[in-house]
């Protein structure tokens, strides 16, 4: 099928759209909140809200994607007083060498997550997993702060930044070099917790 008619064809249009991203990130385990929390204002962060996700995690059938280190993910936001945020359709590249996670990332705001979630499947994707996350976002410089909860898998504080400098040098001003330094991505460990639990549907939600 040549790029530009039918359903690939919609997806090829839909990626090219897409700003080409490098994230490069840091997982940190943490007890609570809040000393990072109480940290924050006093270092001249800003807040910028909090919000509660709903993410769908894609895959082929036989799996490909998980295996060869790609994502494919639909996620839906809610702010705090409960008004929807436009929703996003993301692809994320297999995680680069170094001491810290960096993928190259394609992201697309998306108006109808539902459509979107549909029109994948009719592409042969399908869902594998969906989980919800609360998140509490600060910026520290020209670096992002995320306040994280997924499903039964503790707290955790993610900084994002330009480059792993910036964010050992927000990692140390927030009192988290004793920290637990995590590499595996929410989705395979909710993927191994589902797995080891026996939750066939893969849904995971927050109290």
């Amino acid at each position: 099928m040549k790029e530009g008619f039918g359903l690939e064809g919609t997806a090829d249009r839909i990626l090219k759209s897409a700003l080409m991203a490098l994230e490069t990130e840091l997982k940190l385990r943490v007890e609570s909140h809040e000393p990072v929390r109480a940290r924050l204002p006093a270092l001249g962060a800003a807040f910028a809200g909090r919000v509660l996700e709903t993410n769908e995690i894609f895959d082929r059938p036989d799996g490909s994607l998980r295996r060869q280190g790609h994502g494919l993910r639909i996620r839906s936001t809610h702010a705090e007083d409960g008004d929807p945020q436009p929703a996003t359709l993301t692809w994320k590249g297999p995680r680069l060498p170094g001491p810290m996670k960096s993928r190259e990332e394609l992201e697309v705001r998306i108006g109808e997550p539902e459509t979107m979630a549909r029109l994948l499947q009719m592409l042969g994707f399908i869902r594998v997993l969906r989980y919800e996350k609360r998140r509490e976002s600060w910026t520290l410089g020209n670096c992002r702060v995320e306040l994280d909860e997924p499903p039964h898998l503790g707290l955790f504080v993610e900084i994002e930044g330009p480059d792993e400098e910036a964010i050992r040098t927000v990692r140390e001003k927030l009192g988290l070099g004793g920290a637990a330094h995590i590499q595996s991505s929410y989705v395979r460990m909710l993927t191994e917790f589902c797995e080891k639990n026996g939750i066939v549907d893969r849904v995971l939600t927050l109290p």
